[in-house]
């Protein structure tokens, strides 16, 4: 199957430009998650890396809301009730979205309005761009239903994006960091108005999806790789990442749209 032929059944999907949008749409719930919907996103992130038409990935949420993270009724009443097996496959199937979406090599802005909580804040903290309006409201609030905070790589990821301090404070009390924090601590790239969010999140995600693709996936999978290894081993990756994207076509489209004094057009080969 395709980018363009597939079509998901618990979410919303689009293709145009080498732009995937994907949005979470149960808006009369504020987007909540369900078994199905945790993994046919896992499936769908897994299918990126073959579908080269693909470049950038914008993740939203309809009626105003990003994700009220896990439905209550449909995932957390029934994991009370689930012996350990259960538990550990399901967790570690959540688990598996986060890495689906830190394996594609297209990038993914998080367009985050209004509620994002739960499983809703990790899926805005595994994208890699990240742009929110001022009503956004983000809690790792796993803690506030007697959990702990480490979930779905959380206590790793987190703290390099906003600190140590501000990573724990968040995830030990669970309370809602208010957008003006999320932007100031780094976890917002910007903050737009809410009428133009998708707007300027599909804006940016498209400048992204005119770029040399196979380097932005290069770039991605050092960002992912460089986290537990010393500097000299950091740099040694760098360089021979780097000797690999200079044999691409980009690198020579470039060089030659700047000897003409043009701008290049990238094809991501």
């Amino acid at each position: 199957m395709s980018a363009a032929d597939f079509s998901p059944r618990h979410f919303g999907w689009g293709l145009a430009d080498g732009v995937a949008t994907i949005t979470l749409n149960r808006p009369e719930r504020k987007n909540p998650l369900t078994f199905e919907s945790y993994a046919e996103l896992r499936d769908l992130f897994r299918a990126l890396v073959y579908w080269p038409e693909g470049k950038a990935v914008v993740l939203t949420g309809a009626g105003g809301n990003f994700s009220s993270g896990g439905d209550v009724f449909e995932i957390i009443g029934p994991l009370t009730k689930m012996a350990m097996p259960e538990l550990l496959a399901f967790t570690r199937m959540t688990g598996d979205l986060v890495k689906a979406m830190r394996g594609c090599p297209q990038p993914i802005v998080a367009a985050l309005d209004g509620v994002c909580v739960g499983a809703g804040a990790i899926m805005a903290m595994a994208s890699d761009l990240r742009l929110a309006t001022e009503r956004t409201k983000t809690a790792f609030l796993f803690t506030r239903v007697g959990l702990a905070g480490c979930d779905m790589g959380a206590c790793a990821i987190l703290p390099r994006i906003i600190g140590q301090g501000r990573a724990s404070e968040l995830l030990f009390t669970g309370r809602t960091m208010s957008a003006e924090e999320g932007e100031r601590w780094g976890f917002h790239n910007r903050l737009v108005a809410a009428d133009a969010l998708i707007d300027e999140a599909q804006a940016l995600a498209a400048s992204l999806a005119a770029g040399p693709g196979f380097a932005h996936g290069i770039t991605k999978t050092q960002l992912n790789m460089e986290w537990a290894v010393s500097l000299d081993v950091a740099i040694e990756m760098e360089a021979q990442a780097q000797a690999i994207c200079m044999k691409t076509q980009d690198f020579v489209r470039a060089f030659e749209a700047f000897a003409a004094k043009r701008s290049p057009v990238f094809e991501g080969n």
